[in-house]
């Protein structure tokens, strides 16, 4: 009879073990996505600001979002098997924004540059008289056309330095968020009286 009393015990034990684990990693996904949402906010990689971009002294529009793709970009997943984790994103330069680094000019980035440059110069506000007004809207305009033009007259094969950016990656604030989670699952895994 102890043989299936102890039997009993695993097999609970197992339970609550797998319980909180479920638990735990659906907790982890959903909380690291957040903060990893967050820094967008926060322009930092939680406390570690974020390089501001050269001559722009607009600081209405956030680092890292033009359209906001790269942001909602990111995906948390548990890992096949519970193993543990993952946070990805799918846009091929959310590596570079990520890490930081150099890319290099080609004929193609130029033409996009010079595309966005007359897309910016065409919707700039006019008077009457063909001048253009001196609006917020039209300085940032005019802001944007000059960087796309700077870039579309960059010589095919020079290098562009991409300043790291994080937004995904360990940190001591989400590590420390991590343990508190685990410690809040265990104490209702296994100090409930079921």
């Amino acid at each position: 009879m102890a043989d299936n009393g102890s039997k009993k015990t695993m097999r609970e034990l197992r339970g609550r073990i797998n319980r909180f684990i479920r638990l735990t990693l659906n907790d982890i996904r959903v909380e690291a996505k957040d903060e990893f949402d967050m820094n967008f906010k926060r322009e930092a990689f939680f406390t570690e600001k974020w390089k501001r971009r050269k001559g722009d002294t607009d600081e209405t529009r956030g680092l890292l979002v033009q359209s906001g793709t790269l942001r909602r970009s990111i995906r948390s997943q548990i890992m096949e098997g519970g193993k543990g984790v993952e946070i990805t994103s799918s846009v091929p330069y959310a590596k570079i924004h990520n890490e930081g680094g150099s890319i290099t000019v080609t004929r193609r980035m130029k033409g996009y540059f010079w595309i966005k440059y007359r897309q910016a110069v065409g919707g700039i506000a006019r008077t009457k008289a063909g001048k253009a007004r001196n609006g917020r809207k039209n300085r940032q305009i005019s802001r944007d056309a000059e960087f796309y033009k700077a870039m579309a007259l960059k010589k095919t094969g020079s290098r562009i330095m991409i300043p790291r950016r994080q937004f995904i990656g360990r940190h001591p604030d989400l590590e420390k968020l991590l343990d508190e989670i685990a410690v809040e699952n265990l104490k209702k895994v296994f100090n409930d009286n079921d």
